[in-house]
């Protein structure tokens, strides 16, 4: 059983509470505001953004210290709220996007986060430019030779520890760590190193919901000062490094950088979500040779054993041929099997349902059997193949587009496996006239995920477990 977003942080202690109030400035207040925290990422030669758990609050998952965060709650006594989604389908923000925009104009430089809930790299932060200094609940890594391994589903351990696979190199195969810290465990070099690296670089370190009193990285901001630096924070409550920043802006995260984007004339870019599934075809003749028995499977593309996180089941069918039964399958592995006379051809359809929480309901993908197993591979620019699922589902409003970008045979036993990538969800940040107007209100900047149906307010995840004393 994977473990909650609340128990993933367990290790980070309550070190004080410098407030749980929220405040928020006047909105005349809040766009003088905007206009120079705009002004001065706009003249910054290096930007560095410091993010914590109150980026993700529009994603539905909770912070700590606010009024209905984790430790707030369970300090009285109340029960922590139920989720709509689980966490691994949670969306990137409006703020997330827009760092992912701020990157691409080359204005910023670095940016470090405490969270573990993976949304940065998702949204399209490059790696390069990440330091995830509490770790990623969506990544493993072989301590052997380094690689790492984003996937769509929760690692099932914290700390450290051996999880349940391989790294998948030949040359190396050694068992793979999950990447979220302990209690115990300091802030890896790493992730550390850069970050000091380019907090002392800095001219304007930026940070976006976060309480700075997790150390040692809340003190990572204050490493600018030195060099001339300048730091600017937006929280809704106030933080011990307030005294310390040129400039605090007392308001929604989503509000604040959707403002100061208009101001610098950037566009925040929609997100797509392209997920991979395997379908694998195993055959094998019979003793007489007269049939073939073959086993159809939908698996993981992040491994045999790996969960299938966002598909709920597999419905199979047989096109203009009723000698074959039709199919359901509802648990994984989502596996079929059947004999055929061997020199029999025909062509199967696999439905594809998913889960609460995609985009769309189910994507259908018309397969051909001829039982001849191909010894070429067929590997296109994978790259490519995405960000042309990526244009079409921008260009169609609309999830399910779905393209093959792997196929690999082996010829012991004969099988034949192919990766499809398929656009699950689409979301687009829309701009609010009215974004300081209301900035009062209990609102988020409205976003919207578009669906089979067409487009539906998207859901939030509230849902965490309760924090365990220790592990």
């Amino acid at each position: 059983m994977s473990l909650g977003y609340a128990e993933k942080l367990s290790y980070i202690e309550d070190v004080g509470n410098v407030g749980m109030t929220e405040y928020f400035d006047p909105p005349h207040v809040l766009q003088e505001k905007i206009e120079r925290l705009a002004t001065m990422v706009k003249k910054s030669k290096h930007l560095v953004v410091f993010t914590g758990a109150g980026i993700s609050t529009s994603c539905g998952i909770p912070d700590f210290r606010g009024p209905k965060g984790i430790w707030t709650l369970q300090r009285e006594g109340k029960a922590l709220p139920e989720a709509s989604l689980p966490f691994h389908r949670a969306m990137p923000s409006l703020t997330h996007m827009a760092l992912v925009e701020l990157e691409k104009a080359g204005i910023l430089k670095f940016l470090i986060s405490q969270n573990v809930d993976g949304l940065h790299l998702r949204s399209g932060i490059p790696r390069e430019k990440l330091a995830e200094l509490h770790g990623n609940s969506f990544m493993e890594a072989c301590p052997s030779c380094g690689v790492e391994y984003l996937r769509d589903f929760e690692v099932e351990t914290i700390g450290l520890k051996e999880t349940s696979r391989r790294c998948s190199d030949v040359k190396c195969g050694a068992k793979l760590k999950d990447t979220v810290l302990d209690w115990e465990d300091a802030l890896p070099p790493k992730e550390m190193d850069p970050a000091e690296k380019h907090c002392r670089m800095a001219d304007v370190v930026l940070c976006l919901g976060t309480s700075l009193q997790i150390t040692p990285a809340c003190n990572l901001p204050l490493k600018s000062l030195r060099g001339g630096g300048k730091i600017i924070i937006v929280n809704l409550q106030k933080t011990p490094k307030d005294k310390k920043a040129s400039l605090v802006i007392h308001g929604r995260v989503d509000k604040v950088i959707a403002s100061a984007m208009e101001f610098l004339k950037l566009q925040i870019p929609p997100f797509i979500r392209i997920d991979l599934f395997e379908v694998i075809l195993t055959q094998a003749l019979s003793i007489d040779r007269k049939y073939v028995n073959w086993t159809l499977q939908v698996a993981s593309a992040h491994g045999r054993r790996a969960p299938l996180p966002f598909i709920k089941s597999v419905e199979v069918s047989f096109l203009d041929n009723q000698d074959y039964k039709e199919a359901i399958l509802q648990m994984q592995p989502f596996r079929l099997k059947r004999r055929t006379m061997q020199a029999k051809s025909f062509e199967l359809v696999l439905k594809v349902n998913f889960i609460d929480g995609c985009g769309c309901q189910s994507v259908e993908i018309n397969i051909p059997i001829d039982f001849k197993v191909s010894i070429d591979c067929f590997n296109p620019d994978k790259d490519a193949v995405l960000q042309r699922l990526r244009d079409t589902a921008i260009q169609d409003l609309c999830c399910g587009q779905n393209a093959v970008i792997e196929r690999t045979a082996f010829m012991m036993p004969k099988s034949e496996v192919t990766v499809y990538a398929i656009v699950t969800n689409i979301v687009q940040y829309i701009k609010t006239s009215n974004v300081l107007a209301d900035s009062l209100s209990n609102g988020n900047v409205k976003r919207q995920r578009e669906s089979v149906n067409g487009t539906g307010t998207s859901r939030k995840r509230s849902k965490v477990h309760r924090r365990k004393s220790r592990y």
